[in-house]
């Protein structure tokens, strides 16, 4: 009998590059998670038009709508319960959580962040990373807690800065292995691979190339399926 699909509903702000990759992944039979809801901050999100299109259940909370931070939680929250929520994927959702948010789905909530963790929280990550002297980027896809980009990273992605990059090249190249990444991530924690324990992410049944993806210069060249082996 095959293991039923995990429920995961994504967050969004914006247009959701993000998010897409997670359901073109989920399009195949065998990825173990089914997108169900995508929820975004803001009306006019682009994303939302496009997770539409693809006949996923869409729900809009605007900030402005609700007295406070923790009554605007509280009704994604409550959007969350309705869709069944087994995994909530953070895509570009540019709010801060409240900590009673972040608490109650701890170890089901993760996030992309494009630096290499704990390099680099927060915004403007690619020019900090050029104007630090860095030869090499990426993006880390953690666990939410409910400190800024502070949980514990369940997988990374490496990515060299080039002699010449701006912010723009760099965070070209970042958001092609992010697209890689992110559903590689949500099948490692839907399949039980990876689980939260305190400040920890946990790996069971992992190889080392499962963790981490090092493209090098050429990131539209990567074999995902080379880099995503999992033992059993």
């Amino acid at each position: 009998m095959s293991r039923q699909k995990k429920r995961v509903a994504v967050l969004i702000s914006g247009r959701g590059s993000n998010m897409l990759a997670l359901i073109d992944a989920a399009g195949d039979p065998n990825f173990p998670a089914e997108i169900v809801g995508v929820i975004s901050d803001n009306p006019d999100a682009m994303g939302l038009t496009t997770a539409a299109s693809q006949g996923i259940s869409t729900a809009s909370f605007s900030r402005s709508s609700y007295a406070s931070k923790e009554a605007h939680d509280a009704a994604i929250d409550a959007e969350l319960t309705r869709l069944k929520a087994d995994i909530v994927c953070l895509a570009g959702y540019m709010r801060l959580l409240t900590p009673d948010f972040a608490s109650k789905w701890a170890g089901k909530i993760i996030n992309i962040h494009p630096s290499l963790l704990p390099l680099f929280k927060g915004l403007d990550t690619h020019n900090r990373a050029i104007e630090s002297g860095m030869r090499v980027h990426g993006c880390s896809v953690h666990f939410v807690t409910p400190e800024l980009d502070d949980g514990p990273v369940i997988a990374q992605a490496v990515v060299p800065i080039l002699p010449g990059d701006d912010s723009d090249t760099l965070a070209a190249r970042v958001l092609t292995v992010e697209h890689k990444l992110y559903p590689l991530a949500v099948r490692m924690l839907a399949t039980g691979k990876v689980r939260m324990q305190g400040d920890k992410a946990i790996l069971s049944g992992v190889t080392a190339e499962g963790a981490l993806m090092s493209p090098g210069a050429a990131p539209d060249a990567i074999d995902i399926e080379s880099l995503a082996r999992m033992t059993p």
